[in-house]
């Protein structure tokens, strides 16, 4: 009956949030063209805001654990799991205020209203993952804005989602650059259940009555270890919740 149930949810859900990537591709470029940043930024925010109340739509709830004060003052990394694509909404709005932006690949740069216009525009970087050097040199960059601007950066160290909710090998190279680059801003590992369940039955239906939890795990200063070591205490941390 749930199944049953999740066709129709799907098909209302799907119509909003495409109508949702519509509506806000024209509110970007507008924000951005008149209001620059800050502007675009608030546009963003919104639109994300949005796409939480779409999931609402499937019965999706969201848990957000988070008993740490972090410093908006200071740039920070978060380094989450991955488990789908809608991961990333919450992060957005939960951590608007310390001005989340993506390590993502280049293929979402183009041909996604709404999102990629963000990608591109927003302050994120896309990354061709076949090409390590050009990807480094990417990130190094990266990192400088980071530290100009006082914003933050989000990466899913495993690269690819996963289906199943169980975490893959993170790969090392990303962080360990973004480390090395920004001794001064604070790792935040955050770990990402349930939303893989989304996922459950493919792309069409959609699961309903999912629970999405988010924790934030207790903010780690850079230079208290060397990048190597520091990669796998912050595995460790997000892969111990996950459930």
């Amino acid at each position: 009956m749930k199944k049953v149930l999740s066709y129709p949810l799907t098909v209302i859900f799907y119509f909003f949030f495409f109508l949702n990537l519509l509506i806000f591709h024209p509110i970007q470029w507008i924000s951005l063209k008149l209001g620059g940043y800050q502007a675009h930024k608030k546009s963003v925010d919104i639109f994300n805001f949005f796409l939480l109340r779409c999931l609402n739509l499937l019965g999706t709830r969201f848990v957000i654990e988070n008993e740490h004060q972090i410093p908006v003052e200071r740039p920070c990394i978060f380094v989450a799991n991955h488990q789908g694509m809608y991961d990333i909404p919450p992060i957005v709005w939960y951590m608007r205020k310390h001005h989340p932006k993506f390590v993502s690949k280049k293929e979402l740069g183009k041909g996604i209203p709404s999102i990629s216009f963000n990608l591109r525009h927003g302050g994120s970087v896309l990354i061709d993952r076949k090409n390590r050097r050009e990807s480094l040199l990417k990130m190094a960059k990266f990192a400088k804005y980071l530290k100009k601007t006082n914003r933050s950066a989000v990466i899913f160290p495993e690269g690819t989602r996963s289906r199943t909710g169980k975490p893959k090998k993170f790969a090392a190279s990303g962080m360990q650059m973004l480390f090395k680059q920004m001794p001064h801003a604070l790792v935040v590992p955050i770990t990402i259940n349930n939303s893989w369940k989304l996922f459950r039955y493919g792309n069409f239906p959609l699961d309903i009555g999912v629970t999405m939890r988010m924790k934030v795990h207790e903010p780690i200063e850079i230079d208290s270890t060397d990048p190597e070591s520091l990669v796998a205490i912050v595995e460790r941390t997000i892969i111990t919740d996950i459930r």
